[in-house]
C-alpha cells in the first residue's frame, strides 16, 4: 500500500500542543499526537505531559529509566501525524521509511543507531494504544485479532521461542469488548496457568490460562476470573475445607468464605492495577506489576505485594527515574 503524504509542522506549532486536551511529542523529524493516550497511561498522564510539545528521543533511549523496545516504537508509530519542519536528527532514509506503516528496524538515525530497539519487551506506555490487527498480523505472522485466537494457535505450529517472543509483545484490541478466543460458547473459559511444556497442548493451555493476559494486557474481560470457571475451581476447596474442619461446620464455612473473599480482593487489586488511577502506595505497586508485563515477565510475579518475590528471589529491581537535562 503506498505511503500517504503527511503534513509538516513548525517547532512553534508542536510546542503549542502541550496540554491534556492536545498533547503532541516529537522524535527526531516525526510528530506524534498522543492526546488519546494521556488518560490511559498506566504510570499516570503527568509523565507524558512532562514531555508535551517536546522531543522524547532521549527518554525513549534512556537505559537508566527504561530503554524502550521494538514494540514500543511500533505502537508509537500509530500516533504519527506528520513531520517537524526544522529537525535534522533523523536521516532521510529513516524519514522515508516512517510514512504510513512500521519502520524497518534496520533503518538508522543520523548517529547510526536503530530507529527502535530490537530486544526486550514493551514499556507501560504501550498499554492502551490500539493495535491495527491487519498490520500486526502482516508484520509478525502470529495471530489475527479479527479471528478466534485459539484455533490459530492450535494449528499454527509455533515454536516455544517464537510463541514466548510474540505473546509477550503486548497488543491492544480495538475491535469490540474483547478479542475472540474461541468464537463460540467456550468464550468465558479463560484461566490462569504456570507450567509451559514445549508442545501445542502446553502452549495452548498457557494461552488460555495466562498467556492471553500478557498478549492483551488491557483487555478488561480477560483479566478477572470468569464466574463460571471460578465456580468449577472453587468447588473442590469447599470440599477440602469440610474435610479439614470436619468437626465444625461453621469453621469450615468461615475458612472457605475467607479464602473466597481473599481471592476476590486479589482479583480486584489486579484489575485496578491495570485500569484505575490509584493512591500513592498502589501507584508504586502498579508500576511494579507493569514492570512484570513490560520489562521482565520471568520475575515480579507479586500482584498485591512483593513478599513472595522476596522469598523466592524473583523481586524486580526498581526502575531508576529518568535522567534530567
Amino acid at each position: 500500500m503506498p505511503g500517504r503524504t503527511l503534513p509538516t509542522f513548525t517547532s512553534a506549532e508542536v510546542k503549542s500542543h502541550n496540554t491534556v486536551k492536545s498533547c503532541w511529542v516529537t522524535r527526531g523529524s516525526k510528530v506524534y499526537d498522543v492526546t488519546s493516550f494521556v488518560g490511559d497511561h498506566p504510570g499516570g498522564g503527568d509523565l507524558i505531559l512532562e514531555y508535551a510539545g517536546k522531543d522524547i528521543s532521549q527518554i525513549l533511549e534512556d537505559v537508566v529509566s527504561h530503554k524502550h523496545s521494538e514494540a514500543a516504537y511500533e505502537i508509537l508509530d500509530e500516533c504519527h501525524i506528520g513531520f517537524a519542519a526544522s529537525s535534522d536528527s533523523t536521516s532521510k532514509s529513516a524519514l522515508n521509511g516512517a510514512v504510513n506503516g512500521h519502520v524497518n528496524e534496520h533503518v538508522t538515525q543520523g548517529d547510526g543507531r536503530p530507529v527502535y530497539a530490537t530486544t526486550g519487551l514493551s514499556s507501560e506506555e504501550d498499554l492502551s494504544v490500539d493495535t491495527d490487527p491487519m498490520a500486526d498480523y502482516k508484520v509478525h505472522k502470529f495471530l489475527d485479532l479479527n479471528r478466534p485466537l485459539f484455533g490459530q494457535l492450535w494449528f499454527g505450529g509455533f515454536s516455544k521461542e517464537f510463541y514466548l517472543e510474540q505473546v509477550h509483545r503486548p497488543r491492544h484490541y480495538k475491535g469490540g469488548a474483547s478479542a475472540p478466543l474461541f468464537g463460540n460458547f467456550l468464550e468465558p473459559l479463560t484461566k490462569t496457568a504456570w507450567y509451559l511444556p514445549d508442545n501445542r497442548v502446553g502452549l495452548s493451555l498457557h494461552f488460555l490460562l495466562h498467556g492471553i493476559h500478557h498478549y492483551l494486557p488491557m483487555d478488561r474481560y480477560r483479566l478477572v476470573m470468569p464466574p463460571t470457571l471460578f465456580l468449577i475451581l472453587a468447588a473442590p476447596f469447599y470440599k477440602l475445607a469440610h474435610l479439614v474442619f470436619f468437626y465444625n461446620w461453621y469453621a469450615a464455612v468461615t475458612v472457605y468464605a475467607g479464602g473466597v473473599f481473599g481471592y476476590v480482593c486479589y482479583d480486584l487489586t489486579h484489575y485496578f492495577l491495570h485500569h484505575r488511577n490509584l493512591p500513592s502506595y498502589y501507584r508504586a505497586l502498579k508500576k511494579y506489576h507493569l514492570q512484570h508485563h513490560f520489562a521482565d515477565y520471568e520475575n515480579g510475579f507479586g500482584v498485591t505485594s512483593r513478599f513472595w518475590d522476596k522469598v523466592f528471589g524473583t523481586e524486580l529491581a526498581p526502575l531508576q527515574p529518568p535522567k534530567s537535562d
